[in-house]
């Protein structure tokens, strides 16, 4: 089973997931669950981005709560959490205090750890906050897993050139192609073929640009400038899919609202599959 606001990530999941019983709506209007051995959310994270109010007050950031209360009707024998780094920033310290009480007060040890998604096979620099617990009577202990990419390690970090290479390099009607304004000049939003991406977000205005793109330099406080007038574009929402480590067949439905800036949306706010399979994978085996 799984739940979202947006009807078009139903759409999504369901075109590559298809045997999900999934619900578009609130979450607090869904009163009964399956029986399940894991749980997963990645509850919205407006309140705490960089990208977002960052505001402690907002209503959004307290959705935590309705995962508890699925938690304490599953009981599942794990659950995984995913956030934005921003969440343990000290203005927002009580909030992550109150999900470790409420997560162990529901009969769990609870550890939390951030995790940089280019250490784990994905070509993009992405700081997230992972929250795991495991049910506090199968008396077992969660270890987060070891970076498995970068220097010392046994794969080398994945690169743009890794991800999308073989992808065209102007894929006409799948990327935002309106101009850069002010903010998105504000700052460096570019990386070498040779390099991981920056972080994929769900906007598709703040969307990295390709590295077909001129360099940008610097010429004053928040005010980055292109070396040349040559070509720029940012990331498609094909490319953005990628770099977060969604596997190459992956699809994306022609259906209502699938809109350009909605299949951004879903790729910028997805959990990168490789970085999430690490996490889930260092569970410890109490599987039925």
């Amino acid at each position: 089973m799984a739940n979202d606001l947006l009807p078009y990530a139903r759409d999504v999941y369901l075109a590559n997931h298809s045997e999900t019983d999934y619900r578009v709506g609130n979450v607090s209007k869904i009163e009964h669950f399956p029986a399940a051995e894991l749980l997963v959310g990645c509850y919205p994270c407006q309140g705490f981005s960089q990208g977002g109010k960052r505001d402690p007050s907002r209503k959004i950031n307290t959705l935590y709560l309705e995962f508890a209360r699925a938690l304490r009707v599953i009981k599942p024998k794990a659950f995984i959490v995913e956030n934005v780094s921003g969440m343990v920033r000290a203005n927002f310290a009580h909030l992550l205090d109150d999900q470790f009480k409420v997560f162990t007060e529901a009969g769990y040890r609870v550890k939390a750890k951030v995790l940089n998604a280019v250490d784990y096979g994905v070509a993009q620099e992405r700081r997230r906050i992972f929250i795991v617990g495991m049910r506090e009577d199968l008396g077992v202990e969660y270890q987060f897993p070891e970076p498995t990419h970068g220097e010392n390690r046994s794969a080398a970090h994945k690169t743009i050139l890794d991800a999308i290479g073989d992808l065209p390099e102007w894929p006409e009607g799948e990327f935002y192609d309106l101009d850069f304004h002010w903010y998105y000049m504000s700052r460096d939003r570019r990386r070498d073929w040779g390099q991981p991406s920056k972080t994929i977000v769900a906007n598709p205005r703040h969307m990295p640009l390709h590295p077909m793109s001129p360099v940008m330099v610097k010429h004053g406080h928040n005010d980055w400038r292109f070396t040349h007038e040559g070509r720029a574009r940012r990331f498609s929402y094909r490319e953005a899919a990628r770099l977060q480590g969604f596997a190459r067949d992956f699809v994306f439905p022609d259906t209502e609202p699938g809109s350009l800036n909605m299949r951004y949306t879903v790729a910028g706010n997805a959990v990168p599959p490789p970085l999430f399979e690490a996490v889930a994978r260092a569970l410890p085996d109490v599987w039925d």
